[in-house]
């Protein structure tokens, strides 16, 4: 490779960094400026059409995204760039997703929130707001999963295939697979494979 072309190539990876960045920032300001305000997609009024709109509209912030997926009214998705969503998946309504891995065909109920970060909190010699925060851990939601309404999920838990998640559960620890879970903190009712 010649010196001229080794400098092409890397002005055009730049280029193409750049240009995703570029992406990232309007899509940014397209989805919490418009886009995150649209109907339901359960609306009577063109619902499936705001459904792909704001989905599109997401899509150019998260990090990886699959077939059909669902970005409901409403939802937070900080900068969006530690989020994969896998095909047929949603983030649902007023839910707040900052760091996850979400399998395929996940349904998502209103209000879920999935903390990203905890406050720091081992020293007793300094004030907890001193402290920080203990480093960001990924939530991973395996795929057909059902997380009910209001489900609070705290930083680092993987949650297991088939599993279904009671709505107000807190889930603090891993679920196994085709779990059902429910309470504060999350416990197994049973499983759906019995």
């Amino acid at each position: 490779m010649t010196k001229m072309s080794k400098n092409f190539r890397h002005s055009s990876l730049r280029f193409i960094a750049g240009s995703k960045h570029v992406i990232r920032l309007i899509s940014f300001i397209i989805y919490y400026g418009f886009a995150r305000y649209l109907p339901q997609s359960t609306s009577h009024f063109m619902g499936k059409f705001w459904r792909k709109l704001r989905s599109a509209i997401a899509s150019g912030m998260l990090k990886r995204t699959g077939h059909n997926i669902n970005i409901e009214r409403g939802a937070m998705i900080g900068a969006g760039k530690q989020i994969e969503i896998g095909d047929n998946s949603g983030i649902g309504v007023d839910c707040i997703v900052t760091r996850a891995i979400i399998g395929k065909n996940v349904n998502m109920g209103p209000q879920v929130i999935f903390v990203g970060q905890n406050h720091s909190f081992d020293r007793t010699d300094i004030p907890m707001n001193q402290q920080g925060r203990s480093p960001s851990e990924p939530i991973v939601i395996g795929d057909d999963v059902w997380i009910g309404y209001r489900v609070i999920i705290t930083p680092g838990v993987i949650i297991g295939k088939g599993v279904i998640i009671g709505a107000g559960a807190v889930v603090t620890k891993d679920v196994p697979d085709y779990a059902i879970v429910g309470g504060v903190p999350a416990k197994i009712i049973r499983f759906r494979k019995e």
